[in-house]
């Protein structure tokens, strides 16, 4: 038999006895190497607790830095190791099946916080310990003299006995003693160091108030200071510390002797730089990532007198085809190849290339004259990409659509910069892709308020922001009005009235097309009903409704229940509904797709083939369609505007009618604006026309207003 699996205690133990292993050689402690394992183990059980959370909680691991700090691993090598461990062992062992890229930056977080955590417990311990050796070094000085001998042993005894490095100098300067752990920091020996001027220990690191600080304090005028200080090494290296200084005075309150307190921070300062570089660059490529882009960006544009900016933002074409085709692991070096080749373009001073994410790269250029060298870098970047890359084997075209955005410092924020450059490089790829464009202002306002309009949509039909004018259609045999198209409008809060060509294909882009139209219909129907009930008794026949659906309606597999049902609500017959289907939407339309309409054409409802003529529709395909209206484009009639009328446009249109009456097919005609139009379209044996010679689209009263007129008349 197999054995059982290792369950999740199992897991916890063995990463528990790996940490211990790791830690115990460098831990100061009076427990035996089980005891020590036992109380790592609820540390462990913390990190896996939070490595799985649903939530990320820094105090979590910050909690267990700090735990080892109680535990006595202050040794500079504990740390260390222990985020060696972790790095290593905590996914493996805790993970399990979970998306392996998310744990590994939770585990670097972890990472990060605990480091905090350890750092910030052991700066506490260390502030406490400077407290008790400064307070001994005062009772030392100022007791008297039957229990001096006594004062001097203690002092003695914290003295030596520190972890911390500590020296006592003189006010001239002069080394006076310093214990073995600070000898140990500086890899030096006592005669070495005694005798040594403090002034000496100058660094090129200095923060600018070092030394201002150390003179107030010599002369009296302060107590004590606290800074982070380098020192060199006699080996050539760098020591890290975090210094504390105080003022050490006489029995009369006079400065007497000066008084360092060191704690060595260079391990946890190179662990600051490991963790800042591996938040700051990307992973896959080593390039900057998007903080530290960001950072640099919002250094630039913040920086004003007179500089000016230039940024490349490159999107690939086509990338999702080669993860799905060739696999991640081809599309990774592929994004390696692309990153290499781009920062071999952005090598001159003030320039920079990034990784935004994905298959998103940046590139910025800064300096007075940006205008020609964002060109020049976009030119480079195009070219880098022209070779093909090779990846197992195959030779991958590498195509990318770059948006370029150039300008003064002081502007625009970083946040506004970049969505002006990827509007613009959406720009380019919309336009074909493998090209790049120039960030224009009117067009980023067009597609921002395009954007503003898409977000609103939804709460827009919640809050009854659309309405419904009409259109009356005339006929054009004896004037009569027989109905009218149904056209919605959105009364926008910022805007205004917008028309259906501002938010109807974002609807369509949005699903939002559906719930729309639905209502649509439900209001166009209601109102037929109004219609129907005031003129019912007209001899020219009751009022149509003309009600536009959208291709994303024409697939939705509710569609003819949903008119049913509303048809059914307001009692309204089918004959009083016509839907208009634009011609293109239709061509090459398979039986699937004209299988609603034909069932709503079997139950009465009228299909009209709106705006025809302008698909390019094979004319044999109109015997298979389920319409009874051919709406024709007013494309073909706008030469019959004037007289006389435009003879090619006269023959067009003839044919048109001829064919669609043989086919038992009305015709109607739109933007009819001329009377000498209406005249020419009666002649040629057109049925119904729209358009401003007879009204605009107005509220359903002035239909009212029209048909009651033309009943009268």
């Amino acid at each position: 038999m197999s054995a059982e699996p290792d369950g999740p205690e199992d897991r916890l133990r063995r990463l528990t006895t790996i940490w211990s292993r790791a830690l115990y050689p460098v831990t100061s402690t009076s427990l035996t190497r089980a005891e020590f394992e036992e109380q790592l183990l609820p540390l462990v059980r913390r990190l896996s607790e939070s490595l799985r959370a649903r939530s990320f909680d820094a105090e979590v691991a910050k909690a267990v830095g700090a735990a080892l700090v109680e535990a006595h691993c202050t040794d500079p090598e504990a740390l260390s190791r222990t985020l060696d461990c972790v790095d290593a062992y905590l996914v493996l062992y805790c993970g399990g099946d979970g998306p392996q890229d998310e744990l590994r930056m939770r585990s670097s977080r972890l990472q990060h916080a605990m480091a905090a955590g350890y750092a910030r417990a052991l700066r506490e311990r260390t502030l406490a310990e400077q407290e008790a050796i400064a307070q001994a070094a005062l009772r030392a000085q100022g007791v008297v003299a039957q229990a001096l001998h006594a004062s001097e042993a203690r002092f003695r005894a914290v003295f030596e006995g520190a972890a911390i490095g500590i020296g006592i100098a003189d006010l001239d300067g002069r080394i006076l003693q310093v214990n073995e752990a600070l000898l140990r920091m500086f890899g030096v020996t006592q005669q070495s160091l005694r005798g040594r001027l403090v002034q000496d220990w100058t660094h090129p690191d200095d923060a600018p108030q070092t030394w201002r600080l150390y003179d107030e304090l010599v002369r009296g005028d302060r107590e004590h200071y606290h800074l982070e200080k380098a020192f060199n090494r006699p080996d050539g290296t760098v020591l890290w510390t975090n210094l504390t200084v105080s003022l050490l005075r006489d029995a009369d309150g006079r400065p007497q002797y000066q008084l360092a307190l060191m704690e060595d921070t260079t391990e946890r300062r190179l662990l600051n730089l490991r963790l800042r570089y591996e938040a700051t660059h990307d992973a896959l490529t080593g390039l900057p990532n998007r903080t530290l882009f960001f950072e640099r960006l919002e250094k630039v544009l913040a920086s004003g007198d007179g500089q000016r900016f230039g940024l490349c933002y490159l999107d690939l074409d086509g990338f999702k085809t080669v993860n799905d085709s060739l696999g991640h692991a081809a599309g990774d070096r592929l994004l390696v190849e692309v990153a290499d080749r781009l920062q071999s373009c952005a090598t001159a001073p003030g320039e920079m290339v990034a990784r935004l994410g994905g298959d998103e790269f940046v590139a910025l250029t800064t300096g007075p004259g940006t205008d020609r060298t964002v060109d020049d870098l976009a030119e480079r970047i195009m070219n880098a990409l022209v070779t093909p890359v090779s990846v197992d084997g195959r030779d991958l075209l590498v195509r990318g659509s770059l948006g370029i955005v150039e300008g003064p410092a002081g502007e625009r924020t970083a946040a506004e910069v970049l969505r002006s450059a990827d509007i613009t490089m959406y720009r380019a790829k919309s336009a074909g892709g493998n090209r790049s464009e120039l960030a224009d202002p009117e067009a980023d306002a067009r597609a921002i308020t395009r954007h503003g309009l898409t977000t609103a949509l939804p709460t827009a039909l919640e809050r009854g922001e659309f309405f419904i004018e009409y259109q009356p259609l005339v006929h054009l045999g004896d004037g009569s009005v027989r109905g009218a198209e149904a056209l919605v409008r959105w009364l926008h809060p910022q805007h205004g009235v917008l028309g259906p060509d501002r938010f109807i294909p974002l609807a369509e882009h949005t699903g939002l097309i559906v719930p729309l139209g639905r209502w649509v219909l439900e209001e166009s129907i209601r109102q037929a009903r109004a219609w129907r009930e005031r003129h019912g008794g007209r001899d020219a026949g009751p009022l149509r409704i003309n009600v536009n659906l959208s291709p994303c309606q024409l697939s939705h597999p509710g569609l003819v229940q949903d008119t049913v049902d509303i048809l059914e609500r307001a009692g309204v017959t089918p004959d009083a509904l016509c839907l208009e289907v634009t011609e293109s939407a239709l061509i090459g339309a398979d039986d699937d797709l004209l299988k609603p309409l034909r069932r709503l054409a079997e139950m009465g409802v009228d299909i009209a083939l709106d705006d025809f003529g302008t698909g390019y529709s094979n004319l044999a395909n109109l015997r298979r369609l389920p319409v009874s209206v051919l709406k024709l484009d007013r494309s073909f009639t706008q030469g019959m505007q004037q007289f006389p009328a435009d003879p090619v446009d006269l023959k067009i249109v003839e044919g048109i009618v001829t064919l669609a009456h043989s086919l038992d097919l009305a015709v109607t005609v739109e933007g009819v604006e001329t009377g000498a139009q209406a005249e020419q379209l009666r002649v040629l044996g057109c049925d119904t026309a729209q358009g401003w010679y007879y009204a605009r689209p107005g509220p359903p009263e002035r239909l009212h207003d029209l048909a009651l007129a033309d009943a009268k008349g």
